[in-house]
C-alpha cells in the first residue's frame, strides 16, 4: 500500500458522485490502506475520501482521536469505511474547517452536531456508528466528498465566511 497524491481543486474529479462498491476485493483493501496511509502521512488530517486521491469509489477514513479536538471528546478512532451512509442527524453548529484538496482557505460551515452512520467496515463487517462533536464533523466533510461537495460548497457566504490559511514564514 502507499501514500497517494491528494487531488486540489479545482481538479474535476474531486466534484464526481462516487459509485457504491458491490465486491468487497483485494482493491478495496488496497484503497482503504492507502486512504490512511496518505492521512496519516500528511501529518494533520483526519479524514480523507477516496475521490481525493481519484477513486471515484464511496470509501472514505476518519480519525480524530490523534487531533487537539479529538481527544477532547469521546471518538471512535480509526474509522474505515466503506459504502457510508448518515442515516440520522441532529441539530446544528458552526464550525470552521480545512481541506487537503483546498489547502490555502478554510470555511465556516454548518454541520450536524450528532449524527448516525452506518457502513461496511474494513472486514467487511456493517457498522453503525454514533457520532458527535468533532468526529461528526470530520463525517459528514468526508461523505461530502463521495458526493462531489467540497467544504467551499457549505460556505454560506464567500466573502464573510471563507479565509486565507496562514502561511508560516521560513528564515
Amino acid at each position: 500500500m502507499s501514500v497517494k497524491e491528494v487531488l486540489v481543486y479545482p481538479d474535476s474529479r474531486l466534484k464526481e458522485h462516487c459509485n457504491p462498491i458491490v465486491n468487497f476485493d483485494e482493491s478495496v483493501q488496497q484503497l482503504l490502506q492507502n486512504l490512511v496511509d496518505t492521512m496519516v502521512e500528511a501529518g494533520h488530517s483526519v479524514g480523507i475520501a477516496a475521490p481525493q486521491i481519484g477513486d471515484l469509489r464511496r470509501a472514505a477514513v476518519v480519525d480524530v482521536s490523534k487531533s487537539k479536538l479529538g481527544k477532547k471528546q469521546e471518538n471512535h478512532g480509526l474509522l474505515q469505511m466503506v459504502n457510508p451512509e448518515i442515516t440520522e442527524r441532529e441539530g446544528n453548529q458552526v464550525v470552521r474547517e480545512g481541506c487537503m484538496s483546498v489547502p490555502d482557505y478554510t470555511g465556516n460551515v454548518t454541520r450536524s452536531e450528532s449524527i448516525v452512520v452506518q457502513f461496511v467496515d474494513q472486514n467487511q463487517q456493517f457498522q453503525v456508528v454514533r457520532a458527535e462533536g468533532f468526529e461528526a464533523v470530520a463525517i459528514q466533510h468526508e461523505l461530502d466528498h463521495l458526493d462531489g461537495f467540497l467544504f467551499l460548497d457549505r460556505v454560506s457566504s464567500l466573502k464573510t465566511d471563507l479565509f486565507r490559511r496562514k502561511t508560516k514564514k521560513t528564515s
